[in-house]
């Protein structure tokens, strides 16, 4: 049996602040109690929350190919990222990784990579060689030429938790204005004016050939794998409605508060971008997560593509809804729940003692402390 208490905390509850301690034994809280100890580890007034969970982050990816022509060894750029989502204060975290390929075009072929890279973290949460809690998310490109073949290579045992179905053809969702699409195309991949147009055309030949038999395909493969079913950059009402049908249970990143409002009133959970918060608008020129917030239509928030970001959010939304406990929910049992994973993200007894201690240094959030199931991790 192994036990730790912490005192002397500000504890985040599910509903509440509180002054007191936490009891943990064999990597679940056993204890909550308002009042502090002189025994124990004394956490000085900081705070005690929940860990942090991530739905969806890109951030693998960065380490895969920290530069365009440059593919970083995977158990290395794993355990790398591993480290940097413990000390940003994440302890369970879905891996986004893209299936479905394109094999034709001069600048839109690309190869698969997903079933390599999931049987790697596999093997390496198997070892022990992982810091946090990793699951396999597992993104759905509709439009591209290999995604049937792709999904096939995965099982009920690979620890997918998330399917969704991405959609990125040019002229919809998060690219349906072309101007930025152009932009961000030429300046990512240094295409020419004629490349781009070729790159472009190719999407639209392959969205038409495949598009309508890869959203059915996306459906039947989450529900084969027991995953929970997300949708991408939801932008008008018929969006929503196809959503709706499908079984959608969370959207990530709606391109309009028109979409986000529409999803969050049929019961589908609204996740929005981290970066959106903290910089107070989009990148790509669609709604401002704020506006979503205000709104009342905002459920979880999500890193994207930076880790750190994930805690920053959450204290910025806790100013704008003047409600700290309630901000950090979009961050723990929110995205718990939308996951099916009802064991973590509270600061509840019989939780997993998945928690972080959290210092505010000059009015900034600084994770001093990562423990998962009751075990330091950073």
């Amino acid at each position: 049996m192994t036990e730790i208490l912490f005192n002397n905390a500000n504890l985040i509850l599910p509903d509440a602040e509180m002054q007191g301690s936490v009891l943990v034994r064999d990597g679940r809280i056993v204890d909550i109690a308002a009042r502090s100890a002189v025994q124990g580890h004394d956490l000085e007034g900081d705070i005690l929350a929940p860990g942090l969970i991530e739905l969806h982050t890109d951030n693998l990816e960065r380490y895969l190919r920290p530069r365009p022509s440059v593919h970083w060894p995977h158990q290395a750029a794993i355990a790398a990222h591993d480290g940097e989502i413990a000390t940003c204060g994440i302890t369970t975290v879905f891996d986004a990784l893209q299936i479905g390929s394109i094999l034709t075009g001069r600048k839109s072929n690309y190869g698969s990579y997903a079933r390599k890279v999931a049987s790697e973290i596999l093997s390496m949460r198997a070892r022990g060689t992982l810091r946090v809690s990793h699951f396999l998310h597992l993104r759905a490109e509709i439009c591209s030429e290999t995604l049937i073949q792709e999904f096939a290579d995965f099982t009920t045992q690979d620890r997918i938790g998330i399917v969704s179905l991405m959609d990125h053809t040019p002229g919809q969702r998060q690219f349906r204005d072309l101007d930025k699409f152009r932009v961000y195309q030429m300046g990512k991949y240094s295409m020419s004016e004629e490349e781009f147009q070729v790159h472009a055309a190719n999407l639209y030949d392959v969205n038409t050939s495949f598009a309508k038999q890869h959203q059915a395909a996306g459906v039947a493969e989450a529900r084969r794998l027991g995953a929970v079913l997300a949708s991408h950059d939801d932008t008008d009402l018929s969006h929503v409605a196809t959503s709706v049908k499908q079984g959608i249970t969370f959207a990530e990143f709606p391109t309009t508060l028109e979409a986000a409002k529409a999803s969050h009133a049929a019961g589908i959970k609204v996740m929005m971008g981290a970066p959106n918060i903290m910089r107070g608008r989009s990148h790509s020129g669609n709604v401002a997560a704020e506006d979503c917030a205000r709104a009342e239509c905002l459920d979880i928030l999500s890193s994207d593509y930076i880790p750190s970001a994930l805690l920053l959010s959450a204290f910025r939304l806790g100013e704008i809804w003047e409600d700290l406990p309630r901000a950090m929910g979009t961050v723990t049992r929110a995205p718990a729940n939308a996951a099916g994973l009802t064991d973590r993200g509270r600061l509840e007894i019989g939780a997993r003692a998945d928690l972080i201690r959290i210092r505010i240094a000059e009015g900034m959030p600084v994770v001093r402390e990562t423990w998962v199931e009751g075990r330091r991790v950073a």
